[in-house]
């Protein structure tokens, strides 16, 4: 079945003129149609602009025009990324009624390499979660077991590729909501060095952590598509001006000689067994192909959750004051008066996640408390960077858990938020640092669960963590 394919064999395909991207664009739309009643992982579907994008990659396949890898591969799209024309909605009530009139600068640059958006992925509203329950629309099922939740908040994005309904996805990763869905639906996901991609278009909740990345079905596919995607963005004044890496040319399956970190803080017990087992099994895989493991110690990594959640309620209190039911967006009806249209507005707008982060982070950025915590919050960032700058002097990546557990069941989690916010504690130092990371699969729980490893890059090293995950990858301990 062709939906079932890698973005690479798929090009292939298309290349040899095997199959058609019309062909396969409406072999992507029957597999939505099939699976998303249960699965639920899209909240838009562009079938017509599809089936039309796809005709135009057939012509040029036709002419015998050089095309890129992406071409006429069916893609889709976390709906917190703008798409001109196309419903942007944040998976909030806030924006439920939102059409960008213009792209984000990673979606033009996959349109201009030719994939195919075949629809707009839900998620965690305003990226705030990590199971993808907090959506104002609809909650989306693991496809590895539909009773689990899929991760957040790109659990849209990972559910569409695990399910098949896309070759690829985009998300967004504010403290590992790439990672964490990659880990949980068992697929690939990719955050890369913060300023790498541009965030042009990218509607924000904590402007300083927010990264697009890649979610794909295996680690060529992550290296294709970052590929794509990177680069400096004149739109976008965090952008990086480095040269892009040639990502594809990293894959070389080897690792021989790399020198590979185990901290030993992400193997606490707080770490489920299954998870540190698996885990521990890929770093020993890693040593028989001739890496070397180093231990090593990141002791700041006791405060980065509270760091995290500080910086990113703080920035999104921020970022969200624009809502007000003025300019755009959901207006409440009915308001005598401007305060009460404010008030009434953001009350009915946003969801119970959402306030409760407007709330922390208006509360500390607030007169007295600022320096007592935002501050603080800020001075433990530089230290949690330096620890990775000293660790990363003696290795060329860190390996860890993606996730301290596998994918829990619906509503286990969401009633009480601590919990749901301990699930981040292996991620959320990746974002803090601007640091690269990936997830790739390597192996399951007792229950039959996906489970996730972490690969940690210095900065700018997102070559170095590609390489090592195709290693480990052909060496067959990462695959779907």
């Amino acid at each position: 079945m062709l939906y079932t394919l890698t973005a690479h064999d798929l090009s292939e395909k298309l290349k040899s003129r095997e199959i058609s991207a019309a062909e396969l664009t409406k072999a992507q739309l029957d597999r939505i149609a099939k699976a998303e009643p249960e699965v639920e992982s899209l909240l838009t579907v562009t079938a017509e602009e599809a089936i039309k994008k796809a005709e135009e990659v057939d012509k040029k396949l036709a002419r015998g025009e050089a095309v890129s890898p992406l071409a006429g591969i069916p893609m889709a799209i976390k709906d917190n990324i703008s798409t001109k024309d196309v419903r942007t909605t944040c998976a909030s009530k806030m924006l439920y009624n939102y059409v960008p009139p213009y792209n984000a600068t990673v979606a033009e640059r996959l349109f201009a390499a030719d994939a195919i958006m075949i629809g707009k992925a839900n998620m965690d509203e305003f990226a705030m979660g990590s199971s993808t329950e907090n959506s104002y629309f609809k909650k989306t099922k693991n496809p590895r077991n539909t009773a689990h939740v899929p991760g957040g908040s790109s659990g849209g994005s990972a559910a569409a590729v695990a399910a098949d309904e896309a070759v690829f996805a985009l998300g967004s990763d504010t403290g590992g909501s790439i990672r964490q869905p990659a880990s949980f639906c068992g697929v690939v996901g990719m955050k890369p060095t913060y300023g790498l991609v541009s965030r042009y278009g990218l509607i924000a909740f904590a402007s300083s952590l927010d990264q697009i990345g890649p979610i794909t079905k295996d680690v060529r596919d992550c290296a294709t598509v970052l590929s794509v995607i990177s680069g400096k963005d004149a739109k976008d004044s965090t952008s990086l001006s480095s040269d892009v890496p040639d990502y594809l040319g990293a894959l070389t399956g080897e690792c021989k000689g790399m020198r590979i970190g185990i901290p030993k803080e992400y193997f606490s017990d707080a770490v489920d067994p299954d998870v540190r087992r698996a885990v521990l099994d890929a770093a020993k895989a890693y040593e028989a192909m001739g890496a070397c493991l180093v231990e090593c110690t990141l002791p700041m990594l006791d405060y980065a959750l509270e760091t995290y959640y500080l910086i990113s309620s703080a920035e999104a209190s921020s970022n969200l004051a624009r809502y007000d039911g003025v300019r755009y967006g959901f207006r409440a009806e009915g308001c005598k008066d401007l305060e009460e249209l404010f008030l009434r507005t953001r009350s009915e707008g946003f969801g119970q996640e959402v306030k409760r982060r407007i709330m922390l982070g208006t509360f500390v950025l607030s007169s007295g408390y600022y320096d007592a915590y935002y501050k603080k919050a800020q001075k433990t960032r530089t230290l949690i960077c330096r620890d990775f700058a000293r660790v990363f002097e003696n290795v060329d990546c860190i390996l860890t858990p993606t996730s301290p557990c596998t994918a829990w069941k619906f509503g286990e989690k969401s009633a009480d938020p601590v919990q749901m916010y301990l699930a981040d504690i292996c991620t959320v130092s990746v974002n803090i640092a601007g640091l690269p990371a990936l997830s790739m699969p390597c192996g399951t729980d007792a229950a039959g669960l996906p489970i996730g490893v972490q690969l940690i890059g210095g900065r700018l090293r997102d070559d170095v963590i590609l390489r090592a995950a195709y290693a480990l990858e052909q060496n067959g301990k990462g695959g779907r």
